[in-house]
């Protein structure tokens, strides 16, 4: 009987990754059509679909186990054909991270630089909830995350990062019309909030466990991205819980106040990676752990 066929799996890593059936046979140099035999030939081979026939498409429970087995292959290749091979001339290799919007917004990107100017490596970095980023890793739809959850799934290692620092703000305008009084359950329960997604655990436990609120019961403006979610706080439509990593500008310069001195909510955050990885996902993983250790509070 035959073997699974890399060329397969190959085409199936293709249209997820590219989005389409056209885009992928465009990226393999092949005809749309050889694409699709491809994926057939595989979910004849499992008995099984491995492929989800959406826009985009997306793949199966057991197609996404078979992308991760792919990818680790794909980055042995890298690792080792060139050595064995004798060969310089490396393609790049592409690496999917998950991350969370508040450390791409401060300090992933400055930790990952000089290894996107060294190494022949193309980085696809995807926001998820620091919860549901273990999920994608265990699927093997990630090769690394960045995650709250502090034990390792088997066959990785968890590193710690350090402590990310949440401080309730909001402009100075916002602060006297909504908190002259003070920030309590009276205050809050009448005061339009902004957070990143309806995932966002974090102002749902600073209203709930710190003032006894409902989040039900108040405006809640849901902003997923971390430059407009900043600019809405700026502009007095809303106060926030942003990373004070983020804002140190803006509380020094006043555009920003703390309206809840000395409380913070804090989470430790942690780098998910595989236990045997070696080259440039290795040097990913140095890079994270070591500027996130030198420039995170520990």
């Amino acid at each position: 009987m035959r073997g699974l066929d890399y060329k397969w799996i190959e085409a199936l890593d293709a249209v997820v990754y590219q989005g389409s059936f056209e885009r992928a046979a465009e990226h393999l140099f092949v005809s749309q059509s050889a694409i699709s035999q491809r994926i057939k030939q595989l979910e004849k081979f499992l008995a099984q679909p491995v492929l989800v026939r959406s826009q985009p498409p997306k793949p199966t429970p057991i197609g996404k186990k078979l992308l991760g087995l792919y990818r680790r292959v794909r980055l042995l290749e890298h690792e080792i054909l060139p050595e064995l091979k004798n060969d310089t001339s490396t393609r790049p290799v592409q690496l999917s991270l998950a991350t969370n919007a508040d450390s791409l917004a401060t300090w992933l990107l400055p930790a990952l630089q000089d290894v996107m100017k060294q190494r022949q490596v193309e980085l696809k970095l995807t926001i998820y909830g620091e919860s549901r980023s273990i999920e994608k890793l265990k699927s093997g739809e990630v090769t690394g995350a960045i995650s709250l959850e502090s034990q390792p799934i088997p066959g990785c290692r968890a590193d710690y990062l350090g402590r990310v620092d949440y401080v309730c703000v909001a402009s100075p305008e916002f602060y006297q019309r909504y908190f002259a009084q003070g920030v309590n359950n009276q205050t809050l329960a009448k005061a339009p909030a902004v957070s990143y997604d309806q995932y966002d655990d974090l102002h749902r436990t600073f209203l709930t466990e710190h003032f006894n609120v409902s989040p039900d019961s108040v405006i809640h403006h849901n902003i997923s991205s971390s430059e407009a979610f900043l600019k809405v706080a700026l502009a007095g439509v809303a106060y926030c819980l942003i990373p004070r990593l983020q804002i140190t500008d803006e509380l020094e310069r006043g555009a920003l106040v703390d309206v809840t001195p000395g409380f913070l909510m804090s989470h430790r955050i942690y780098w998910h990676h595989w236990q045997l990885e070696t080259g440039v996902l290795q040097e990913i993983s140095h890079a994270i752990v070591g500027y996130a250790q030198r420039h995170l509070p520990q």
